[in-house]
């Protein structure tokens, strides 16, 4: 029997536990994986791209376990009235190949993220950061909210969308959660006077979201939303200023901000700066990027932490996914146990 977490499970999961709990104790997760980035199996995600969008594989392996997530990015979905993105993902042990956990990821590729982006915050922002910008208000915006709160004690929030009922759904979800929050008249005026900038937009174009202008000095740039090939936010000026921080380079030279500079333009892989290996912030004055494209190690974490979290709860079913018949090389016996015989 394989334990299954459907969309209702993590549901009433994430009620019953709270969402800033669940994103600050994933960090831990996270953390411990990134500290162990080296014995992973790793590979740009497989992408299988169309005109509307994109479905992807994204596989890892630490020796012991073996995960993937299946994921979409489908940007004009929202007005057919489906999610831009959908997600679930399996965990498998390596020594038979057989699966022993499986979980909707829609929901916990919410929480990844946003995790994700805090833990890497709390490495490169300032250490007196205390107002963050944030630029589209989507599905994912919520989450960065609370996991920069959670982490950083990021309580003041300046915010902008070119979509009013995105801005009004941000500000009706989180106000009641004690943000301060101002609706900005731009992207410009949403940055004026922040420490730390979420850029998060949808849109799949080579979009300038941030200008050059629009960033002074000793600003972290949280950028989670250029993760596909075309698809970047910051102005390319940006890039050159600042120290670059990434997941996995390979990858990242394909779908994220990085996409727009030359191939050998230099980068730090976040792993490095965790374990004490490469620099971070080096000066109140520096200005760091966390080019964020999503990599299979973070969701290898979460799907470890979902699943020891539920363990020995109602928030999971055990489900019939493995045959299983009584001789190993007998499938056919199996399939035909109690077929009538014909004579």
């Amino acid at each position: 029997m394989v334990r299954f977490v459907d969309v209702g499970n993590i549901n009433r999961w994430a009620a019953a536990t709270g969402v800033e709990r669940i994103l600050t104790d994933m960090v831990e997760y996270l953390e411990r994986d990134f500290r162990r980035w080296p014995t992973f199996d790793k590979a740009p995600r497989v992408a299988s791209h169309s005109p509307l969008g994109v479905i992807e594989l994204m596989p890892t392996s630490d020796g012991v376990t073996y995960g993937f997530k299946y994921v979409n990015g489908h940007p004009s979905n929202p007005s057919r009235g489906l999610q831009t993105v959908t997600a679930f993902g399996v965990l498998a042990d390596v020594q038979s190949g057989y699966p022993t956990f499986w979980s909707e990821m829609t929901v916990l590729t919410a929480f990844r993220t946003a995790a994700t982006s805090a833990m890497v915050a709390r490495a490169l922002a300032r250490s007196d950061a205390h107002t963050m910008a944030m630029i589209g208000t989507g599905t994912q915006s919520e989450f960065q909210a609370l996991a920069f709160r959670g982490l950083l004690g990021i309580n003041r929030l300046r915010v902008w969308d070119t979509d009013p009922d995105a801005l009004a759904k941000f500000v009706r979800n989180l106000t009641p959660l004690g943000f301060e929050i101002l609706v900005a008249t731009g992207a410009t005026d949403a940055v004026t006077g922040a420490d730390i900038i979420t850029t998060c937009t949808a849109d799949k174009a080579n979009a300038t979201v941030l200008t050059d202008a629009m960033v002074g000095p000793g600003v972290h740039i949280n950028a989670i939303g250029g993760d596909c090939p075309g698809k970047t936010e910051l102005d390319a000026g940006i890039l050159h200023r600042a120290d670059v921080f990434v997941e996995f380079t390979a990858q990242t030279r394909i779908e994220g901000e990085i996409q727009q500079m030359h191939p050998e333009f230099p980068v730090t892989e976040i792993w490095q700066v965790l374990l004490g290996e490469a620099a971070g912030r080096t000066s109140a004055a520096q200005i760091t990027v966390f080019d964020s494209v999503g990599f299979a190690i973070e969701d290898f974490s979460a799907l470890r932490f979902l699943q020891d979290a539920v363990d020995q709860t109602s928030f999971y079913t055990d489900i019939d996914l493995v045959a299983d018949p009584d001789d190993p090389k007998d499938l056919f016996g199996l399939v035909t146990a109690g077929a009538p015989v014909l004579v």
